[in-house]
This record gives C-alpha cells, sequence and structure tokens, in this order.
C-alpha cells in the first residue's frame, strides 16, 4: 500500500513532537520512581520544614495555590467554552471554531485522564506513609497493594494537570500564531510547575507524579492535533483583515 502524503506528515509530526519528549520524560520517571529520587527530593523538603510537612495548610500553599490555581483553571476553561460557543454564533469568528474545540478538548482529556488514573493506580501521598509521619508504607506502582491500607488515590497529580492541561495552547498558537507558540508553552509549563512544586511541599506528591501529569497532558495534546487538524488543513490560520 503505498505512502501518502498527509501519512508522512502525520509520521513526522509525531515523531518530532512525541517521542523524544517521552523518552526524556520517561527517562526522568525511571530515575525517581526506581532510582529512589523521589524519596530524595522528599527527604530533603520533609526535613527542611523541620521533619513535618509544615505547608501544608499554609495559606499560599493550600488556598491560594491548591484551590486558588484550581479555579483559575476552571475559569479559564470557562472562557474558552464561552469563545467557543461565541465562535459557533458569529460567523466572524467562525475560523475559530476548531482550535478552540481542540483547546477545550485536550485540557479536559488531559485533567480527565489524570483524574481517572488516579483512581486506579492505588498510589499514597507522601504524608500518608510511615517514613514522613504517616501510617502506612509504601507501595510501589506495579506492587500488589494489601485491601487493608484502603484507597489511595495520588497517582498521577491532579492538581498539576490542571496547569500542564494547557500544554495544548502550544499547539493553539501554533493553528493561529506561530509566534507565540513557544511564550504559550512556557506560560502551560510555569502553570504546572508552580501548581506541582505547591504540592510537593504540602508532601502531596512526589515529583514523578507531576510529570506523569506532564507526559499525559503533553500526549493527549500531540495526538488530538494531527486528528482534529488534518495535514491538509495544517497551514497556519490567519483571521480575515490580517496578513
Amino acid at each position: 500500500m503505498p505512502i501518502t502524503g498527509g501519512t508522512v506528515h502525520r509520521r513526522g509530526f509525531l515523531a518530532r513532537h512525541l517521542l523524544l519528549p517521552a523518552f526524556a520524560l520517561t527517562a526522568a520517571s525511571l530515575l525517581l520512581m526506581a532510582g529512589n529520587g523521589d524519596q530524595w527530593l522528599a527527604d530533603l523538603i520533609y526535613r527542611a520544614e523541620g521533619g513535618q510537612w509544615a505547608l501544608r495548610d499554609a495559606w499560599w500553599t493550600s488556598h491560594a495555590l491548591h484551590r486558588g490555581g484550581k479555579h483559575l483553571s476552571t475559569f479559564a476553561a470557562g472562557l474558552v467554552l464561552l469563545a467557543l460557543l461565541r465562535a459557533c454564533i458569529d460567523r466572524r469568528w467562525k475560523p475559530l471554531r476548531r482550535p478552540l474545540l481542540y483547546l477545550l478538548l485536550a485540557v479536559g482529556l488531559s485533567t480527565g485522564i489524570v483524574a481517572l488514573l488516579k483512581s486506579w493506580t492505588q498510589m499514597d501521598c507522601p504524608w500518608d506513609l510511615r517514613r514522613y509521619g504517616g501510617l502506612r508504607p509504601f507501595i510501589g506502582l506495579f506492587q500488589p497493594r494489601p485491601a487493608a491500607l484502603g484507597h489511595a488515590a495520588c497517582f498521577p497529580a491532579g492538581h498539576a494537570s490542571a496547569g500542564y492541561g494547557w500544554v495544548a495552547l502550544y499547539f493553539f498558537a501554533l493553528r493561529l500564531r506561530p509566534q507565540w507558540r513557544w511564550p504559550a508553552l512556557a506560560a502551560a509549563l510555569a502553570a504546572g510547575l508552580v501548581f506541582g512544586i505547591s504540592q510537593q511541599l504540602r508532601g502531596a506528591h512526589f515529583l514523578s507524579h507531576d510529570l506523569w501529569s506532564l507526559m499525559i497532558s503533553w500526549t493527549v495534546a500531540v495526538l488530538l492535533y494531527p486528528a482534529m487538524f488534518p495535514p491538509a488543513q495544517a497551514g497556519t490560520f490567519h483571521p480575515e483583515g490580517r496578513a
């Protein structure tokens, strides 16, 4: 069967945007999870806070960055939804319909998949572990979990996904204004990083939990882009009246 130009384009796109980031994040995850990097970093934080999670209930970690960050991400998604509704009504916004739908789906799928995996993986938060003043032993990702330990839902990091889910802004900008794609990606990564660090300081997550949220969010964004924007339509969009 001959390989079409669209197939070649799609494979090249996936190779550039998926393989190298996936390799880097997988290698980092192995170092953290199999190489005990998670515990090494958490030990440093725990000792720095005086042998306790002193920032667990601090206003700026618990309220400003945790609750406030979650509300901010939800508010941003609401704005995208309103813009999409406007694009469905206003013909002048019609070219924005698919990019806005892509952004909304990418963010929703990323955070949804992370939330679903949290309920399946059954991993504890650092603050639940005996090593850090909790009651439970550490159970690895692929180790059987005794039923007596009860339910756990700390992997991947849900709050970090509220920031990392917006890495889809890179492809949103790639479609509309390619020169904005790197600032858009930097903003999403910064949000995820801040959300993730704040949760690590509280004892809610290990670093690998955040990396997996980033990996999931990026993979969803990459795979959804060629599905919604076939190669024949992959050129840059220029709004009416602009060059």
